[in-house]
């Protein structure tokens, strides 16, 4: 539309210039800046609006025309008010962070502008090769679709103080199988953690074959699971009655996460968990830090084999409906770059343990030590983790893996084979609405 008016406006001129048999004119020149207020909405979790009024305040200072608008309102929130309506409803904010698994689903809906990425991470710095780090895996079709904000994954933390009253090493990788029930933590039912211990096996929960259709490994019947696969579930399913026997809420989801909060802290039972980096400076309010110790994820084992995550991260992406908007654009961008300023890094991991994939060598220098230490341990978790799955359609597994890993607290299974058979009833069914 842009190139047809100024072909348009070209040829007005032209014919002007013969009407008045050449005479010269003085085009008009169009004005540099906005001559009225351009203001574009961002979305903040709670504990980022300080540091998001700090950047909006230094693009506004900038220009004298420009208004950022700064809500407080959750990632998901945001992002389910999306699924719900639209990208061009008013409550949706113009520019708002995503998760990776997200960009498809956002994608298919015609909700992120196509962004400048490579110029953008230019001027930034720090980015490296881009196509290969984080900022490549938001690429459709040769289309950008929002900008790298964090790398992500999980870590263990570790309370060293009840590891020396439990009598184990805390750096020490541990076997899952052969401690008390308490010493390690995980609420296995949630995916999110999960998922940690499926990938330990190998076991995809669902994939997508070439044709596009998709499969489960949790389909199987119990005689026909791999050596592999049987071995995980019985480690689960004793790692279950470790708890149903000690009558603990680890598998029931109620009041789960206020059992691991009150193990953690020094002079509970628990000495292993995982968790995020962002659950950084809520565990040390549990435990003090000197008490606290970080290692990779993969210090925990089950069967022998090592947890591992996936290699998560979360991205800035720009609302669709102001991309045809040159100054709307203008302050989207400009927002994107100066929050992803190196030297913000440090702040990013203050107010939400985000560790941004730009990062200098020496960002996290004045940070305190287990802080530091978390910083190492998930980039060093992150290098070994598994690649998320990232169609739309894995949004089902969600509740699926959850309701059909909780009914074992209620259902109360015999054995291994009887726990595996709730999970497959479950999945049987998730495979027939997807065929």
């Amino acid at each position: 539309m842009k190139k047809l008016l100024s072909l348009v406006l070209v040829a007005v001129l032209s014919l002007s210039l013969v009407a008045c048999g050449g005479k010269t004119t003085t085009e008009p020149t169009e004005p540099t800046e906005p001559t009225e207020t351009v203001t574009i909405s961002v979305q903040a979790e709670g504990g980022w609006v300080s540091l998001y009024e700090e950047v909006a305040q230094v693009i506004m200072d900038k220009y004298s025309w420009a208004n950022i608008v700064i809500k407080e309102t959750g990632s998901f929130d945001n992002i389910n008010l999306i699924g719900s309506t639209s990208a061009t409803n008013e409550e949706v904010t113009d520019v708002f962070a995503l998760p990776l698994d997200k960009m498809y689903g956002l994608n298919q809906n015609f909700v992120l502008a196509s962004l400048p990425v490579k110029e953008m991470a230019e001027r930034i710095g720090g980015f490296g090769d881009y196509d290969k780090g984080l900022g490549g895996e938001f690429q459709v079709d040769g289309d950008y679709l929002a900008f790298p904000l964090n790398v992500e994954t999980l870590i263990t933390f570790i309370n060293k103080t009840n590891a020396e009253t439990a009598g184990l090493d805390p750096m020490a990788t541990v076997e899952i199988n052969d401690v008390d029930g308490d010493t390690v933590l995980i609420p296995a039912w949630n995916t999110w953690f999960g998922v940690a211990m499926l990938n330990s096996a190998n076991i995809e929960l669902l994939g997508m074959n070439e044709d596009g259709s998709f499969f489960s490994d949790l389909t199987a019947e119990w005689a026909d699971l791999t050596p592999e696969h049987q071995e995980f579930f019985t480690g689960l399913f004793n790692y279950f009655k470790k708890h149903q026997e000690m009558e603990s809420p680890l598998f029931t989801g109620d009041d789960a996460w206020g059992y691991m909060d009150e193990n953690f802290k020094t002079g509970g039972m628990n000495v292993f968990r995982i968790d995020g980096p962002w659950g950084t400076n809520g565990l040390k309010d549990l435990a003090s830090e000197e008490s606290i110790a970080v290692a990779p994820i993969g210090n925990i084992t089950l069967n022998g084999n090592p947890l591992k995550h996936w290699k998560s991260g979360w991205a800035l992406g720009v609302n669709s409906r102001i991309e045809e908007d040159e100054w709307k654009m203008k302050l989207a961008l400009e927002f994107i770059e100066e929050i992803m300023s190196q030297e913000r890094s440090a702040q990013w991991f203050d107010v939400a343990g985000k560790i941004t994939p730009n990062a200098a060598d020496d960002a996290y220098a004045n940070l305190d030590a287990v802080s530091q230490a978390v910083v190492e341990k998930v980039m060093e978790s992150y290098d070994a983790a598994s690649k998320r799955p990232l169609f739309k359609e894995w949004d089902q597994v969600w509740g699926t893996w959850q309701n059909a890993a909780k009914s074992w607290a209620s259902e109360n299974p015999a054995d291994a084979e009887a726990a595996y058979n709730l999970i497959k009833a479950s999945f049987d069914a998730l495979l027939s609405q997807l065929q």
